[in-house]
């Protein structure tokens, strides 16, 4: 009895220290040594439970409800190759700075190496990506270890949101018996109307002096030929204040697709440029337009090409800001790092930018501009074919998307479709995809659990990304989620035919790279109580798509491409760009 009362005694005072800390949503997947855990995640008021019987599908859907709600979520499984599965996405939660709060059910230590079943060591599985471990102590009532469970709580969810977010996980050995007493009184301590944590932790943030951002402030004054790039944002509150510095500065802005800079603004700002990726494969502009400042802001960007025109001029000034603490410099040339919240510094920097309007800093801006609207109008008018492809089929989803709906995109192709086709004229939605490791594994399960928090969602991704997580859709089927799943199916890879691989005709190139699978997709979405299409011109795919965007529930809408074709008709569109490109650089000649 005394074992049972302290099972759970320190099981609901973690618990309910998790709900005061902020964790809303908990992720579960089946099993018998986290037991204890799992009916008290149930039973606690103030968290609600999600299941999924697929551990690696249900570590991708608490990441998705994390990337959406910007909270910490838990996540919990039982003991052995269970919590394994978890790895790929505590690896997307490290890398993509997401706050997940893993939980694992052990054997005590007298099991453990010992050849007792379902036990492997669980000790720093995870390696070093997550920002904190613990193994937690054997379960006891007494004063001191009730104290320790409560702090260790609040750690966990301190250290999974403080700035860089990732993961933590913690490693509960549990004793039979495993069934706590829900009917004990007081179980949750002080009461369900108690909100205030056990203890509070405060989390500073990093600013620079006025001295620092001087010398900031006289080199950009300074310096005309300047460019800001902004990536995917930790911050997703600083976009006005980065739109203030570029007008300030009078630099363009080349924003990723997933730094939301395009679809915030809309038409508000000239200093977007979105089209980059298509005029930066022009060596011609590349070499005539050679910077001076680079300011970078966020995660790295898609584009390959803006890459290249990074690692091409390495000399000049390079300056990254990250307030998360990290290193997110791959092209190795960044000449400052700078370690800032980036609010304060888009707030307080422009005080110290003496203006300067000069004939060549507005030559600069006004080339990229038009450099970017002849691009956009090139794409647009090029873009449109009477068959279906990938290209036009991003265009056609953007278009008909309600306004604060959610895009999720799959990695490859979708993603760099996005990065062409997503303009800044195009309404306001929410741009996300899993681009921390740019895997393709858990993708459905993301773009899922993301929906628990908007309206509407949408999904493009390929059929490799698709299959690979079907059993994802599984959350779809029980808690029934409104998704509309475009699925690209050009039977195989087909980022790897864009690649050198594609072009030297290699052997056994469809055998390795464009792994044909042949999968017939309608009987899978039917086992999930989910409606399937299959479009096959425009008209039929605007009829499935607007159909399933006023329905509730899993809609799939399967569009079949072809992949040669896919890419000559991208490599055409990058010719008619590069060709009017050439043709307004000898005009200016």
């Amino acid at each position: 009895m005394i074992e049972h009362d302290a099972l759970t005694k320190y099981t609901a005072a973690f618990v309910d220290e998790l709900a005061r800390s902020g964790t809303r949503h908990a992720v579960i997947s089946p099993g018998s040594r986290s037991t204890p855990l799992a009916l008290l995640l149930a039973e606690h008021p103030n968290i609600k439970i999600w299941l999924q019987v697929d551990e690696r599908s249900a570590a991708f859907f608490a990441l998705g409800i994390a990337k959406a709600a910007n909270e910490p979520v838990a996540l919990l499984c039982t003991s052995g190759t269970a919590a394994a599965n978890y790895y790929p996405a505590v690896i997307e939660a490290r890398l993509s700075r997401v706050p997940l709060i893993v939980l694992t059910a052990d054997r005590p230590h007298e099991l453990r190496d010992s050849g007792a079943p379902q036990a492997i060591d669980q000790v720093h599985l995870f390696g070093k990506y997550p920002k904190w471990f613990v193994d937690m102590a054997l379960p006891e009532q007494t004063e001191e270890v009730i104290r320790y469970v409560r702090i260790s709580a609040a750690r966990a969810v301190a250290n999974a949101t403080h700035r860089p977010a990732g993961p933590v996980h913690i490693n509960f050995p549990f004793r039979e018996p495993l069934i706590p007493n829900l009917s004990a009184s007081s179980l949750w301590d002080e009461g369900h109307d108690i909100v205030q944590p056990f203890t509070t932790v405060i989390e500073g943030h990093s600013v620079m002096t006025s001295e620092q951002l001087q010398s900031l402030g006289n080199l950009l004054s300074t310096t005309a030929k300047g460019l800001i790039v902004c990536g995917p944002l930790d911050h997703m509150n600083a976009h006005e204040d980065l739109l203030l510095l570029a007008q300030r500065l009078d630099y363009p802005i080349l924003a990723d697709p997933l730094s939301q800079l395009r679809t915030r603004f809309g038409e508000g700002s000239e200093l977007i440029i979105e089209c980059y990726d298509a005029f930066l494969r022009v060596e011609q502009f590349v070499e005539h337009y050679k910077p001076e400042v680079i300011i970078r802001f966020g995660a790295m960007p898609v584009s390959k090409a803006l890459t290249l025109y990074l690692n091409k001029y390495t000399g000049c000034q390079q300056i990254v800001v990250d307030e998360g603490l990290g290193w997110r410099d791959p092209t190795l040339s960044a000449t400052q790092m700078i370690y800032s919240e980036l609010t304060d510094l888009c707030q307080r920097l422009p005080s110290f930018i003496q203006p300067q309007h000069s004939e060549a800093r507005q030559a600069w801006l006004s080339a990229w501009q038009q450099y970017n609207q002849l691009s956009r109008q090139i794409i647009q008018r090029e873009s449109q074919h009477e068959t279906i492809n990938e290209g036009q089929l991003m265009l056609e989803t953007i278009s008909l998307m309600e306004e604060n709906a959610l895009l999720f995109v799959g990695n490859s192709m979708p993603i760099r479709d996005l990065d062409t086709f997503l303009f800044t004229e195009t309404k306001q939605i929410t741009t996300m995809a899993n681009r921390g490791a740019n895997g393709i594994d858990g993708v459905v399960s993301t773009a899922l659990g993301a929906s628990t928090q908007t309206e509407q969602l949408v999904l493009v991704i390929g059929d490799l990304s698709f299959f690979h997580d079907l059993n994802g859709l599984l959350t779809a089927k029980l808690y029934d989620l409104n998704i509309t799943i475009i699925v690209v199916n050009n039977d195989g890879g087909g980022i790897f035919s864009f690649l050198p691989q594609a072009d030297h005709d290699i052997a056994h190139f469809e055998e390795l790279f464009g792994t044909p699978i042949g999968v017939n997709f309608e009987q899978a979405v039917t086992m999930y109580d989910g409606e399937y299409a299959r479009a096959t011109n425009w008209k039929e795919f605007q009829e499935f798509y607007t159909h399933s965007l006023k329905s509730t529930g899993l809609h799939v809408i399967e569009v079949v491409t072809e992949r040669q074709e896919n890419v000559q008709i991208h490599r055409d569109l990058w010719r008619h760009v590069e060709d009017g490109v050439l043709q307004r650089l000898e005009n200016r000649a």
